[in-house]
C-alpha cells in the first residue's frame, strides 16, 4: 500500500529524524500525568505485543478505537491484546464522545478523553487534529511526512509501525533513568515541523543515492 511504498523511499529503516522524534514521543509518555496508546485493527493485527510492551515500560493505558466498530471487532481486538499480555484494554463501552460524525469519536473517559498525551499509530487526519484541539499532546506513526495526520500532530514519527514501536520501547527502557529535567529538555527543544522537513530531505538523499546506485 501508500505506507509500504513510503517505507521504500527512506530506505527501509529508522532515519535520524525519526529516532530523534521517538526519543522526543518517549520522554512525553513517561513524563504524561495519564498516557494512551490508541488501537485500532491495523495496529493490533501488525504488533499486539509491541504496544502492550511499551504500554508496560511507560505506564500508558491502551484504549481499542475504531471507525468501523462493532462489538464483535472490539472483543476479538482486546482479546489479542490481552493475549499479547495486556492486563487491561479500554474501548468495551465507550462513555464520552469526541466532536467527530464516525465511531472514532467513541472514547474511554478514563483514556483518551482525560489523556493528556496520545499516541495513536496509523491514524486519520480529522480525529488528530480534533485531539490536538482538545489541547493533548499526540504523537503519532506515520510514514507519509506530508501527510494531514503528520503535519497535524504534536510529534510525528516517520517510520514503519513495527520499527517505531520497537526503538521506542526500547528508548522508553532506558530514558526511565534519566532526570525528569532531561526528558523536560527533550520535550521543550523538540520541533515538529524541522523533523518533518528532515525527514523529506532523507527521502530525497535516499532517492538520490538510489538514482546514482542505478545510473539513472
Amino acid at each position: 500500500g501508500r505506507g509500504e511504498s513510503f517505507d521504500y523511499l527512506i530506505g527501509e529503516r529508522s532515519t535520524e529524524s525519526a529516532l530523534y522524534a521517538e526519543r522526543a514521543a518517549v520522554a512525553a509518555l513517561l513524563l504524561a500525568e495519564n498516557p494512551v496508546i490508541s488501537v485500532n485493527g491495523n495496529v493490533a493485527a501488525l504488533a499486539p505485543d509491541k504496544v502492550v510492551t511499551l504500554a508496560d515500560i511507560t505506564g500508558a493505558r491502551i484504549e481499542v478505537n475504531l471507525f468501523h466498530r462493532t462489538d464483535t471487532r472490539v472483543h476479538l481486538i482486546i482479546e489479542q491484546l490481552k493475549a499479547s499480555g495486556a492486563a487491561e484494554v479500554l474501548g468495551k463501552n465507550p462513555d464520552a464522545s469526541l466532536e467527530l460524525s464516525h465511531d472514532r469519536r467513541l472514547v474511554s473517559s478514563k483514556g483518551i478523553y482525560t489523556a493528556d498525551v496520545v499516541l495513536v499509530p496509523l491514524e486519520d487526519g480529522d480525529r488528530c487534529e480534533k485531539l490536538v484541539e482538545m489541547g493533548k499532546t499526540v504523537i503519532t506513526i506515520d510514514l507519509n511526512p506530508l501527510s494531514r495526520t503528520s503535519k497535524t500532530a504534536t510529534i510525528s514519527i516517520v517510520d514503519n509501525l513495527t520499527r517505531a514501536l520497537g526503538n521506542m520501547a526500547k528508548f522508553a527502557q532506558e530514558m526511565k533513568k534519566e532526570r525528569k529535567e532531561e526528558l523536560v529538555k527533550l520535550i521543550t527543544t523538540y520541533d515538529n515541523k524541522r523533523t518533518l522537513s528532515e525527514a523529506i530531505s532523507e527521502i530525497q538523499e535516499h532517492l538520490k543515492t538510489m538514482a546514482a546506485e542505478t545510473g539513472y
